[in-house]
């Protein structure tokens, strides 16, 4: 790693990201490297602690600065810092972009353009079907999906992106410590067909206050953010916001207006948001040349389109709902067939990418 690398690191460790104090110090001296350059005097006045200006004057910060070079190593995670060449484009413009990014993973796909899709942590079975569909046909596109791993929307909208494309997970904790732990598995797959992302210091556990912090950073990467379901007070809203102040922009999809999970989307759109049914609605709004790009690409026929069924499976498949999940016995019942005949009907729809099957043999249509 190169002086000007190691000295950002240094600044970010010390400071903890891009702080008033870090911004101010940046703004006094001509270049990080002077930053380290400086003696105790040269800080008079920008309204530092005395242990981080003596962390700086003394090599500290520097030495901090080393070791953790050598973790990444050992754990072969990539680091960028503002100034190399690597570190995206896009999170660059916006108001406080992170000092470092540690990533694992291609973190050539960060420099990628991208559509951040977020919501709830506790979804609706529609808004699974939603988020997984969305980020399946726009990674199938070009497009990478940025989210936060979080458990619901987010790891739907992952998961639906893996099966097409590639898609990045932003993490509120340390890149050693992935969280949630359910997730931790689906990080592993994401780090092997895009990246997962952070800029908190290697051991920095998932506390609370760093997932605010950590959202710029998953609109910062992306040209919009798509909000699937959110509650009145949630974390997706706090997103769209800085979404807004990063000039991307933000689109909601709508829900059904007596649940709870669908106030802060629908919310989003009586305020402005893009409503969004479907991959075209996200390309419509994002700028040139990606809008013209994606919306000259022609859709082809999916193979769960219904020429490609037999009669029983349409007609299987009107039985199924796209905001629900059906128990085999109740869909027994609406259909008159037989509980072993149901299941290799809805055991070829699954291979087909038509049905998906929840626990406790409950089934729902895909959107």
């Amino acid at each position: 790693m190169d002086d000007r690398n190691l000295c950002w690191l240094a600044l970010h460790l010390v400071f903890h990201g891009p702080s008033a104090a870090a911004r101010r110090v940046l703004g006094r001296f001509p270049s990080v490297l002077d930053v380290f350059r400086a003696g105790r005097a040269d800080f008079e006045g920008l309204r530092l602690e005395n242990g981080t200006i003596e962390a700086i004057v003394s090599g500290r910060a520097i030495g901090l600065a080393g070791e953790e070079v050598e973790k990444i190593g050992r754990k072969a995670y990539t680091l960028l810092t503002f100034e190399d060449p690597g570190y995206p484009d896009y999170l660059k413009e916006i108001y406080d972009p992170p000092f470092v990014l540690y990533c694992e993973g291609d973190a050539e796909t960060l420099r990628e353009a991208a559509v951040a899709v977020v919501g709830t942590r506790r979804p609706t079975p529609y808004g699974r079907a939603v988020a997984e569909k969305l980020a399946a046909d726009l990674a199938c596109r070009g497009l990478v999906v940025t989210s936060g791993l979080a458990l619901g929307i987010d790891a739907c909208a992952h998961r639906g992106a893996l099966k097409q494309g590639r898609t990045v997970a932003v993490l509120g904790s340390g890149l050693d410590i992935p969280y949630p732990r359910e997730n931790r598995g689906l990080a592993r797959e994401i780090a092997g067909r895009g990246a997962v992302v952070s800029e908190f210091a290697l051991g920095t556990p998932p506390l609370a206050e760093h997932f605010p912090v950590r959202n710029r950073v998953i609109s910062g990467l992306a040209l919009g953010l798509v909000v699937v379901e959110a509650a009145r007070r949630s974390g997706s809203l706090i997103s769209a916001r800085l979404a807004l102040s990063q000039d991307r922009e933000v689109m909601a999809v709508p829900g059904n207006v007596t649940s709870a999970e669908s106030w802060g989307s629908n919310g989003l759109i009586r305020d402005g948001a893009k409503l969004v049914e479907s991959w075209e609605d996200v390309a419509e709004a994002l700028p040139s040349p990606w809008r013209e790009n994606l919306l000259a690409q022609k859709s082809e026929k999916e193979e769960n389109s219904p020429d490609s069924l037999s009669r029983e499976e349409r007609r299987l498949v009107s039985e199924l709902p796209v905001d629900a999940a059906l128990p085999i016995d109740e869909l027994a019942e609406k259909t008159g067939l037989s509980i072993s005949g149901l299941l290799a009907l809805l055991l070829g729809l699954e291979l087909k990418g038509v049905v998906v099957q929840h626990p406790g043999k409950q089934f729902q249509r895909r959107m």
